[in-house]
């Protein structure tokens, strides 16, 4: 069971307390408690008040602690020194849109890229000059910390936590459990992908779905542009209006993310995940899946791979006194 503990900092809205409650919440190998300074009704922006069942002890034992909420504003001295403590034992910190504030003023930002909503992202800079602050970015991880920018980007960071923990397939089954998109990852770590922005537009939404049904073919810009009707350089300018990256971007980003799914889902051959994913040979498919996972498809699927194993070929039995059967014996199936 990994342990959430969401510390909550007034001034709150409550979608925001709701979102780990709701994503983490749709997982079975998680707990999470809502934590405050003091246990007990407390008042949210612009909805209802809601009742925090735990006070900081909740964050004893956690895996990973969640900031959560202040507005930018001041945060308790003792949320402020939990957070500190929690950090040092090696606890996973992580902070949902204006929480980002709290983690600086605790000084666990110093020196370190974060993010937070693009509202207040220069407010953010310019009170915490130390912190290298990322506006345009869903969310960032630096040194083992996490932060994210609004409501909708810290369902993202959330969904990829799940990514991280338990692979991509526990992720989109998450997400589609929650009715919101696929996991967008943000930032730059071992599991981070450069980030799709969010969509703006849905006038090629019928072409991008398309794509999705036929990554295993060698799609080329002609072919969305004929699936869209209408040019190749209308289709570019307005997938990259619509996604905020180019065509041949978001395609590769996607063949990745099957890759992802059938590396942890099947037991299928390097070059057959490549031929289903789109990315052509095992070749490229560990060049692509080093370059945005950080990881080799084989090191992938050791960390991930839920497939069961096949079946181990019979093997001949040992002669007597001989040593393979003491290797037997100490290395069982």
């Amino acid at each position: 069971m990994h342990r959430i503990a969401a510390v909550t900092v007034q001034p709150v809205l409550s979608f925001d307390v709701s979102i780990p409650l709701m994503v983490f919440g749709s997982v079975p190998q998680y707990e999470v408690r809502v934590c405050a300074v003091r246990p007990g009704p407390m008042g949210t922006v612009g909805g209802p008040d809601i009742v925090v069942p735990y006070g900081l002890e909740g964050l004893d034992g956690a895996d990973t602690v969640l900031a959560v909420g202040s507005g930018g504003e001041e945060a308790p001295a003792e949320v402020l020194d939990a957070l500190r403590k929690a950090a040092a034992r090696g606890v996973r910190i992580a902070s949902l849109c204006t929480g980002a504030f709290v983690l600086a003023q605790a000084g666990l930002l110093d020196g370190r890229r974060a993010t937070t909503h693009w509202g207040l992202a220069g407010d953010l800079a310019a009170r915490f000059p130390s912190v290298d602050v990322q506006p345009d970015l869903l969310f960032v991880e630096d040194g083992g910390i996490f932060t994210s920018a609004g409501a909708a980007a810290a369902i993202d960071l959330c969904l990829h936590l799940i990514g991280v923990d338990y692979g991509a397939s526990v992720a989109h089954t998450a997400a589609r459990r929650a009715v919101v998109p696929p996991v967008r990852p943000g930032g730059q770590s071992q599991f981070i992908e450069t980030p799709l922005p969010p969509e703006r537009g849905t006038s090629l939404a019928s072409t991008r779905a398309w794509a999705l049904e036929h990554l295993d073919r060698p799609l080329t810009l002609t072919d969305l542009a004929r699936h869209a009707r209408t040019s190749v350089r209308t289709l570019t300018r307005r997938f990259r209006t619509e996604t905020g990256v180019s065509p041949l971007q978001w395609l590769l980003h996607r063949r990745v993310q099957r890759a992802k799914e059938l590396l942890e889902t099947t037991g299928l051959p390097m070059d057959q995940v490549a031929a289903k994913s789109g990315l052509g040979s095992a070749d490229s498919l560990r060049k692509h899946m080093s370059a945005q996972v950080g990881l080799t498809p084989t090191a992938y699927r050791a960390s991930f791979s839920r497939a069961a194993a096949p079946p181990r070929a019979p093997q001949p039995p040992a002669a007597p006194g001989s040593g393979s059967e003491g290797a037997a014996r100490a290395n069982p199936g």
